[in-house]
C-alpha cells in the first residue's frame, strides 16, 4: 500500500514537471506566442532546471534542447526512485524506464492538448488559450485534415490523431514489456 502511494506521488510530481518542460520545448519549437501570464508561469516553473542545463546544452537548430534534457533527467530521477522502491534497481532498467516515461509523457501531453482543443471548440472557441492550443496541435492535425476533410461540419481529425497517439502509446507499452522479458 505504501509502495503504491509513494509511486503515485513520484509519478504525478515527475509527470507534471516533465509535462511543463515538454510544453516549454514545444511552444518554443513552434514559436507560438502564448498569453503572457501563461508563458510567464511556464517559464517560472521550469527556469530553475532549464537555465543551468542550458549552460551545458545550448539550443541547436532553433530548438531548446535544455528543456528536453531536463525532462529526461526528471524521468531518470523518477525511474531511480521507482525502481528503488520496487527493489529492482539496475541501470539498464533506469534508462529504459526513463525513455519510456519521457515518450509516454509526450504522448499524454499531446492527448491532453487534443482534448483541450475539443473542449474549446464546443465551449468557447474564442477563449484566450484557444489559439495557443490550436497552434500547438496544428503540426499533428494538418496532415490528417488533408486526408480526412471536415464532413458535414464535423472535424474528425482530432479523433483520428487521438487514436493514432493511443496506438503509439500501447505499442510503446508492448515494446517495454517485450524488452523486459528479454532483459530478465
Amino acid at each position: 500500500m505504501l509502495f503504491e502511494i509513494l509511486s503515485l506521488i513520484i509519478s504525478a510530481v515527475a509527470g507534471v514537471l516533465a509535462g511543463f518542460l515538454l510544453l516549454r520545448f514545444w511552444m518554443q519549437a513552434l514559436r507560438v506566442r502564448p498569453p503572457m501570464s501563461f508563458a510567464h508561469s511556464i517559464f517560472q516553473l521550469t527556469d530553475w532546471i532549464v537555465k543551468p542545463i542550458r549552460r551545458i546544452v545550448p539550443g541547436f537548430l532553433g530548438f531548446d534542447w535544455a528543456s528536453v534534457v531536463a525532462a529526461w533527467l526528471v524521468a531518470v530521477l523518477a525511474s531511480v526512485f521507482l525502481l528503488l522502491l520496487a527493489n529492482q534497481f539496475a541501470w539498464p532498467w533506469v534508462f529504459l524506464l526513463a525513455f519510456h516515461k519521457l515518450v509516454q509523457w509526450a504522448i499524454f501531453g499531446l492527448m491532453g492538448l487534443l482534448i483541450l482543443e475539443v473542449i474549446f471548440s464546443f465551449v468557447n472557441p474564442h477563449a484566450p488559450l484557444a489559439p495557443l492550443v490550436s497552434a500547438l496541435n496544428a503540426p499533428f492535425l494538418a496532415p490528417i485534415r488533408r486526408i480526412i476533410p471536415a464532413i458535414g461540419g464535423f472535424d474528425f481529425s482530432v479523433l483520428v490523431a487521438f487514436i493514432i497517439l493511443q496506438v503509439l502509446e500501447r505499442g510503446l507499452a508492448r515494446l517495454l514489456a517485450y524488452l523486459s522479458i528479454i532483459l530478465m
